[in-house]
């Protein structure tokens, strides 16, 4: 799932971003309206936390110029505005999906924002596999020729985005961005040392390799 958390306050955006990093969420911060809404038409978010006070460009239009994108994110706006007239206000007239005052608990947050992605614009099919590989993303769970496999949450991501390529590959730069996040060091080895694990997991005893590096474009599932 990737996040974006649009709020000025730094040390209260770094402490949200890094509790949802820890919940495997890819999480990405804007710390200004016209930022937050520049990162909306550049990167696909799931769901955009959206502080109402930003300077340049306030909430309250980065809400109403992100609903008028094609495939907008979820927005849940985070506030310390917590009045029931604040919060109609944010549902009805500026098209927020969820609204949540300051204070607040971090774990009503989380649970909110796992909410919100779970209401996809689109149906997606539940189960999707591939050459005997079966991942399962309401139960996010795994089987290769009936057998449970037990994966990461960062593994499982790559593994649903590799199936979903049908085959073709997918780069280095497409997985940082979809299961990481900017905050990543694109130098580091993490997704070489993911993919090496989900090698691992998926591999059966006289098979080919599950999973195919190929050079200078990325990794594919072997056809």
């Amino acid at each position: 799932m990737r996040v974006l958390v649009a709020e000025d306050h730094r040390i209260l955006a770094r402490t949200v971003a890094t509790g949802l990093r820890r919940q495997s969420m890819a999480v990405d911060l804007a710390a200004s309206g016209d930022e937050a809404e520049r990162m909306c038409l550049l990167t696909d978010y799931d769901v955009l936390i959206l502080d109402r006070d930003l300077p340049v460009l306030s909430g309250d239009e980065v809400c109403r110029r992100v609903r008028e994108l094609t495939d907008p994110p979820r927005i849940l706006m985070l506030t310390a505005a917590g009045g029931i007239e604040d919060k109609v206000y944010g549902l009805e007239h500026l098209g927020a999906d969820d609204y949540l005052a300051k204070p607040f608990d971090f774990a009503e947050l989380v649970a909110r924002v796992r909410a919100l992605s779970r209401r996809a614009p689109k149906p997606l099919a539940l189960v999707i596999g591939h050459q005997g590989i079966s991942l399962d993303r309401g139960r996010r769970e795994v089987r290769v020729d009936g057998r449970k496999v037990e994966l990461t949450p960062k593994e499982f991501d790559v593994l649903r985005m590799l199936i979903e390529a049908r085959g073709e590959a997918v780069s280095h730069k497409e997985l940082v961005r979809s299961v990481w996040d900017e905050h990543l060091d694109p130098r580091t080895s993490a997704v070489r040392a993911t993919v090496s694990r989900l090698r691992g997991k998926l591999g059966t005893p006289g098979a080919p390799d599950a999973v195919v590096a190929d050079t200078g474009e990325g990794y594919r599932l072997w056809r």
